[in-house]
């Protein structure tokens, strides 16, 4: 199991709402979570064997920023 962090624009529960539905279609994401007080309204996830531009991707072609975060 692995944790990918990610940098993203979403700002509030109602865009959460609508990646919700995206995240969950994933079979490899175990868990995932927003900090939305985080500056960089930061995605954390769970998962084994995930590519992070396939996050990216998924994320950008819904309308929204993400970039993986180094930490």
């Amino acid at each position: 199991m692995e944790v990918l962090v990610f940098k993203t624009n979403v700002s509030d529960k109602r865009k959460v709402s609508k990646v919700s539905a995206l995240l969950t279609s994933v079979p490899s994401i175990k868990q995932w979570n927003f900090d939305l007080e985080d500056c960089d309204k930061v995605l954390r996830i769970e998962s084994s064997g995930l590519n992070t531009q396939y996050v990216e991707l998924l994320l950008q072609n819904a309308g929204f920023d993400c970039r993986e975060l180094d930490y």
